[in-house]
């Protein structure tokens, strides 16, 4: 995923107070990209994974190593000086030939270029992520200004009831069931101010930041399709571009190179050595004067060599072919998990725009639907008035309007989802594709509730 035009945002966004970021769905995914910590664990993660291809190469290079040691030994009772030791060495190896050594080169190789892609994906996860978030908010909104609307009416009607029982123009049965569906109105309300300050919540769980004052669609949202060609043609480039799936391919090749290291425990290893030491010592019984220098009181050494070594493997219990069969197991599980993927990767893609195609014809059946459900509701109000309607009929109309507008939301906000899984499993989400989403979200989505019901838990002046 391409992170080049977040720089100037992300570099804003550390100057500018968090609450200036936080209006509409591209400022919160910007503030996301700075204090997700799923995402942060993935970067540490890739860079860890990458160490692992430098350490294998290391094992390729010249090994040098060094080594000094002073020794002093004392015999009581001896008329000789004690004798003592000085000495030092070092040691180079290069390996010329280890077949095990360069097919691990390679596994390493593949699993850095899969936490690439494994960072990738954590990046479109994000998106996703932060997308459903919000969006669920914005469905809560929308649903406790739902559930607002029906308390304020079935109060009315509670309200109208009790004041026809008074008059005798209404049972009491009238009464009893405009309390009841009121009282479970009020508590749907109670329960729905909770879901959204949880929803609220499970946005500042990514981002770090409370979040407040979003954006939502219009009431004259009318969906479209996407470019990009029909369910095939999305499959065909979430083959070729999905990056889990391009990451759990890399899986596979290490572990190819993982038989070919497991076998190379049957090959011959060649490898070069130099070493060069010095050692001096004086003292003891054996001591002998250096006849060219009489006051010589020390005998010196000095040691240089080089060779080759061959390492013939001949018997080792059958560990290594124990090895090879493990190696090629796993190598088995991988690519049984790589088909896995791909075939789930093909469902997701294939259901994600059937979904998305679908979404368009459901939000305009879920639109009349609440417009019928509104005319609906009018109509039984005007009918109890005149006496061909009950209260109960009102009622269940009432609760319908509020299922209808409860759909609504669900459907619009299901539709801007999907349409940004589908890109992701495609591989080709990226920032524009948050950009194009936001570019829906015009309306405050706050506007539509109640002061108390718009004031987040932690507001100065939330109840």
């Amino acid at each position: 995923m391409s992170r080049r035009p977040l720089a100037l945002a992300l570099a804003l966004a550390a100057l500018l107070p968090a609450s200036a970021f936080a209006e509409d769905l591209l400022q919160t995914y910007e503030l996301a990209r700075t204090g997700d910590p799923q995402l942060a664990a993935a970067e540490s993660g890739r860079l860890a994974q990458k160490e692992g291809a430098v350490q294998a190469r290391a094992q390729l290079l010249p090994q040098i190593n060094g080594s000094a040691s002073l020794s002093r030994s004392h015999v009581a009772g001896q008329d000789y000086s004690d004798p003592t030791t000085r000495s030092y060495s070092a040691n180079l190896d290069q390996t010329v030939f280890n077949w095990s050594s360069f097919a691990n080169v390679r596994a390493q190789n593949a699993l850095s270029h899969a936490a690439d892609y494994d960072l990738e994906a954590a990046g479109d996860s994000l998106i996703t992520r932060t997308s459903a978030a919000y969006f669920n908010v914005l469905v809560a909104i929308e649903t406790l200004a739902a559930a607002e609307a029906a308390e304020t009416a079935l109060k009315r009607q509670f309200d109208y009831a009790d004041k026809r029982l008074e008059v005798g123009l209404a049972p009491i049965t009238d009464v009893h069931e405009a309390r009841a569906q009121y009282d479970s109105a009020r508590a749907n309300t109670i329960a729905q101010r909770n879901a959204l300050a949880d929803a609220y919540q499970a946005l500042t769980e990514i981002t770090g930041t409370r979040i407040g004052n979003l954006k939502g669609l219009p009431d004259d949202f009318r969906p479209e399709l996407p470019a990009g060609g029909d369910a095939d043609t999305w499959v065909a480039s979430a083959m070729e571009n999905n990056p889990s799936l391009k990451s759990s391919e890399y899986q596979v090749k290490s572990a190819e190179q993982g038989v070919s290291s497991a076998r190379g425990g049957h090959y011959p290893t060649l490898s070069f050595g130099a070493t060069y030491g010095n050692r001096d010592s004086w003292g003891g019984p054996e001591f002998i004067p250096d006849p060219t220098d009489p006051t010589s009181t020390t005998r010196a050494g000095e040691s240089r060599g080089i060779g080759l070594t061959l390492t013939v493997p001949i018997f080792s219990g059958g560990a290594t072919q124990s090895r090879v069969r493990e190696a090629i197991a796993n190598r088995d599980i991988r690519q049984d998990q790589f088909e896995q993927q791909k075939r789930a990767v093909e469902r997701n893609t294939r259901n994600s725009y059937q979904t998305l195609v679908a979404g368009i014809s459901e939000i305009e059946a879920r639109r009349l639907a609440v417009v019928s459900a509104e005319a609906a509701y009018d109509a039984s109000q005007v009918g109890l008035e005149v006496g061909t309607r009950t209260v109960l009929d009102v009622l269940i109309n009432q609760q319908n309007l509020f299922n209808a507008r409860q759909a609504y939301a669900i459907a619009k906000y299901n539709y801007l989802q999907n349409r940004l899984l589908l890109d992701q499993s495609a591989g080709s989400l990226d920032y524009a594709d948050v950009q194009d989403v936001n570019r829906l979200l015009t309306v405050d989505a706050n506007a539509q509730l109640s002061t108390e019901s718009a004031m987040q838990p932690g507001d100065p002046q939330a109840r």
